[in-house]
């Protein structure tokens, strides 16, 4: 009798436990039979709300398919299959470039609205860099009928409190080739920098050169600059420029095609070209010399 009653007293003991405590009597549910039951229940709402049935053929025969033959109905009349892809002749340029025109409209020829050819400006704006990939733009050359030659190029240093600061130093001659020339000189830390400031520099300073119509000098002359001495002569027709260093190119660039010409003194480059500016500038006409002096050119020679 104690045995039965202890087993009661447990037995409503386990009766009033909380729920909570007691979750490992639970049965588990895998989750391939919770995804069955969701698929099975919406089949189930599908074919409620369609109210379609479904047929499934549990007894198939393979050799019936195999067997089968193939019947299409035939077409009606009138009925015209239409061509392959790949049927016909070939279509030319023309037609081509017209069914372009009629989906994208009409083809670009090349200018623009304002008539400037937009393939030659690309091209332009290749050569001259157009600064990308942080390169500077290059400046575009002065177009005003003067030519440019380098007489020379040098490395100078200057000292100062810090150390030595390396520039170029550049000289060049400018002349249309006409009467007109020029020298300038000028410095910078790049050589084409240093190079286009000279060039504007010559161009401050352009001198005209007197010649007659054998293209030569009126008369003898001489300059100097400095230690530099120049000496120019006229020369015949047929003789050509004979003179060396930068008397030449100053010559070349004025468009004196026959004379003579000697450097006397330091062999200077800046001072040789100055000199020669010099001695050209002491020359005069023959007419300026008559009209001077108010007498015909031919008593000039009486």
């Amino acid at each position: 009798m104690a045995t039965t009653s202890a087993l009661s007293s447990l037995s409503s003991l386990s009766l009033h436990t909380p729920t909570s405590r007691i979750t490992s009597s639970r049965p588990t549910i895998s989750f391939s039979f919770l995804k069955r039951h969701t698929t099975l229940t919406t089949l189930k709402a599908s074919s409620s709300s369609d109210q379609s049935e479904t047929i499934f053929f549990e007894d198939q025969n393979p050799e019936i398919t195999a067997n089968a033959v193939f019947d299409p109905p035939s077409p009606p009349e009138g009925f015209v299959p239409a061509p392959y892809f790949d049927e016909g002749a070939d279509e030319t340029e023309a037609e081509i470039a017209t069914a372009y025109e009629e989906l994208y409209g009409p083809a670009y020829s090349g200018e623009s609205m304002l008539g400037k050819d937009v393939n030659v400006m690309d091209s332009k704006m290749k050569k001259g860099g157009g600064g990308i990939g942080g390169q500077k733009p290059k400046k575009e050359k002065i177009r005003d009928g003067f030519e440019e030659r380098v007489v020379q190029v040098r490395r100078v240093t200057k000292v100062v409190k810090g150390g030595k600061q390396l520039k170029f130093r550049a000289i060049v001659v400018v002349g249309d080739k006409q009467g007109n020339v020029g020298v300038g000189c000028a410095k910078a830390k790049e050589v084409v920098a240093a190079v286009q400031k000279s060039a504007i520099d010559a161009r401050r300073n352009i001198v005209q050169v007197p010649m007659t119509k054998y293209l030569t000098f009126p008369h003898r002359s001489e300059g100097d600059y400095g230690a530099a001495k120049v000496m120019l002569r006229p020369a015949s027709p047929g003789t050509g420029v004979i003179a060396g260093g930068a008397v030449r190119i100053v010559l070349e660039m004025a468009g004196v095609e026959n004379a003579l010409g000697k450097q006397l003194g330091s062999n200077n480059a800046l001072n040789n070209a100055r000199a020669t500016l010099a001695a050209v500038q002491q020359m005069r006409q023959f007419k300026d010399v008559a009209l001077e002096r108010g007498i015909p050119m031919e008593e000039l020679w009486k």
